[in-house]
This record gives structure tokens, sequence and C-alpha cells, in this order.
């Protein structure tokens, strides 16, 4: 049967079989077939194909039903997007580390700084220009602040605006986010783009590549349907393609969740380096964390860990919360420390290489007086006098023993 019909649909003139009426089929050969829908019994074994020719015809639809057999139509393939040109203002460190996934990505990058890093720019084929102005003049697409915190509004108030395409967008990459969004809000012209991000990883946690690791990201300011949008989203999608999590937030919470994350993290570890903790033979999995832990932090400037007490309105808030809880921890302990079980433990278990007196039979256990002696609840407040002051008590009348042991 297939073959049959398979010789139909290229034979010359037009077949048509003579079957009940149904929906009728085109083919873009000019061969119609018409074929039942739907039979309670088989046309075609009971009665068979009767063909007849038909001279030939323009396809046509009947029923409202066309189904057609044609060769599959080549959509348009949208053209590449060229690639952005981004300047980077700070190219330190990380300024260095965000620039390596932008080549990944193949965008064009540009670089200044108050350092010279021509070299390592023309290695790592960037553009490097030793001034802003110079910078400014190429009018790239995004202005990437990668500056210190501390640094960033001096920074971004030296900026020749004037030579910036209208469009240009400014994003930034610093810890916090409220800051340099009321401060580009302030300084920057109206038709100027905006958006905060910050990567939640570094040179160190992301030296192996940056998939799964949060990107937050603000659109503080972006024209809808415009080509700065178009250009908003794919320098976001750089961090997209890359593997991050993408993870959209407004400042205002990425601040409040940073100071109990990431502020408290570098805090911990700034303490624990005070602490000049080394390795043992016998670590813990939890105590190479937290040298892990102190090995990082302190591998930052402390400009940077100043930053984000400084810029983050929720830092103080941490820092006080972090002193009551230590507070907290230390009465606990200390709480448990009465004078009698201290003195309990450091008699039962004398210290190594020290020779332990032997107990007298009727001594009074620990510093506690003779149960003859303990008159009145007076008796507990006090230590047990000298040898040499018993035999004065004994010779006191009772009632100046009981005054004389107040006093004491």
């Amino acid at each position: 049967m297939a073959a049959s019909l398979h010789h139909l649909c290229h034979c010359k003139p037009q077949i048509r079989p003579n079957l009940p009426p149904a929906v009728e089929t085109t083919f873009t050969n000019n061969h119609h077939l018409s074929i039942p829908h739907k039979s309670s019994s088989s046309s075609f074994g009971k009665a068979g194909l009767q063909l007849q020719a038909a001279p030939l015809r323009r396809a046509h639809i009947l029923n409202h039903v066309h189904c057609s057999i044609s060769e599959p139509s080549m959509a348009p393939k949208a053209e590449p997007e060229d690639p952005l040109r981004v300047g980077i203002v700070g190219f330190g460190n990380f300024g260095q580390f965000i620039a390596k996934g932008l080549r990944r990505q193949g965008h064009n990058v540009l670089a200044t700084s108050r350092s010279d890093y021509s070299e390592y720019c023309e290695e790592h084929g960037i553009e490097f220009f030793r001034n802003m102005d110079q910078l400014c003049e190429q009018q790239p697409d995004v202005i990437l602040i990668c500056s210190s915190i501390l640094s960033t509004e001096t920074v971004v108030r030296t900026i020749p605006m004037h030579k910036l395409r209208p469009d240009t967008i400014f994003a930034d990459v610093l810890s916090v986010k409220q800051f340099p969004r009321n401060l580009l809000l302030e300084v920057l012209p109206p038709e100027f783009g905006i958006v905060c991000t910050h990567p939640m990883f570094g040179p160190e946690s992301g030296m192996h590549g940056w998939a799964k690791l949060p990107f937050v990201y603000d659109k503080v300011r972006i024209a809808g349907n415009t080509p700065q949008e178009r250009k908003c989203d794919q320098f976001l999608s750089i961090f997209e393609q890359e593997g991050c999590r993408m993870v959209e937030m407004s400042c205002e919470e990425h601040d409040r969740h940073a100071a109990g994350s990431q502020f408290i993290t570098h805090t911990i570890g700034r303490i624990l380096s005070h602490l000049n903790l080394e390795s043992t033979p016998i670590n813990t999995k939890g105590y190479e964390t937290l040298l892990q832990l102190t090995e990082n932090t302190v591998s930052d400037s402390f400009d940077l860990y100043y930053g984000l007490f400084m810029y983050n309105v929720n830092a103080t808030e941490q820092i006080e919360n972090l002193d009551r809880a230590f507070e907290t921890v230390k009465q606990k302990l200390f709480g448990r420390l009465h004078d009698i079980l201290r003195k309990q433990i450091v008699e039962r278990v004398p210290l190594q290489g020290a020779q332990s007196k032997p107990r007298e039979p009727n001594s009074t256990p620990y510093f506690l007086p003779n149960s003859e002696k303990m008159k009145d609840l007076s008796s507990f407040a006090v230590p047990p006098p000298l040898p040499q002051e018993s035999k004065d008590i004994a010779a006191l009348k009772p009632n100046e023993s009981r005054a004389a042991g107040v006093r004491r």
C-alpha cells in the first residue's frame, strides 16, 4: 500500500481515488488524494482504491482543513548581537577577575585605573587607558565601577559624563548596594541607565568557574523597549551564560541579607585571625573550615571590611547582636562555674605530678564548716577559719563567736 501511494504521488497525471466524501488533503506537487477521516469499516479493505485521472489544478482547501506536504521553510535567523564594549573603572584584583568572564563571552573590555596595568591588558586582549577621559572618549556601552567602596564616590564624580553617549549604562559590583544606587541617581544624568549588581563570589571562590554562584542585580533605572534595555539584558546575560544563579533583588533587601551573611562572615574571620590559629595533627573538619575562613577573610583588604561596616546601615545592628550573643554564651559558661563546684573539681582531680594529701577521717568536706558550727545560714557565706583562728574563736563567748564570723 505504501509503495502504491508513493508511486501515485510521483506520477504525471493527477490521480484521485473514488472514495466517500471526506476531508481532502493537498500536495504541493498538485496531486490530490482524498482519505476518509473516520469510518466504522475500512473503505480500503472493502472497495479498494478506485483511481481516476483528473486534470491538474491548483491546490485548494476543503472543509477548512489544509494539510500540506512541502519542503520545510527556512525561517530567517536573527542576526547575532554585536559584542558589548565594557569600560572597567578600577582594574585591581576584582576588576581583572570580572574582565576574564567578559572576555570569555566575546565582549570587548576597556580598562582604566590609578596603577599601570598596560602590560597585563596587552597580554589579555584588553585596551588600557591611563586616565578616565581617554576611556570615556571611546564611548563604551557600559561603565562598570570596580573601585573600592571607600573610593567609589570620588571616582564617580570625576567621570566626564559629557563624553559618553546619552544611553550609557552604569553598573557597579560593590558589596553594598544602597550606597552606590543613591550615589548614581544623584550624580548621573537622567537618561543614563543604572543597574546595581553584586557577584556573590570573588577570585578565590570563583577560580574554578562561576556555575551556580549567586549574582544579585537590580535594574534601578533602565528605559523600557529601547536599545538601552537590550544592552542591559545583554550585559546581564554574560553572567547567566557563565552559569551564575541570577537573583533579582532590591538594593534594600540585598543590604539586609548581606549584613547577616557576608558582614558576619568577615567579622568572624577577622576575630579568628587575631587568635593566630594554626593547623594541628588532629584537625576536625569544622576546625579546617575555620582555618579556611580565616585565610579567605584576611586575603581581602581591611578597607573592604570597613566599607561593609561603614556603608551598610544594617551592619551596626549586626555588631551589637554579635556582641550580645557572645556575652550570652559567656554568662552560660561562667554562670555554672560556682565556687563550690570548681573547688570540688580541683580537689578530686589533682594536678599531674602533684601528691594528693590524705584526707582526715573527720575532716569537713571541702570548705564547709563542721556541723556543730553551722549555727545559722551565715556560716555558708564565709570561708573556714584558719587553725589558730579556730582556737581564738573557741575562747570567745558564743555570741561574740557568731559576731566575729559575720565580720569576716
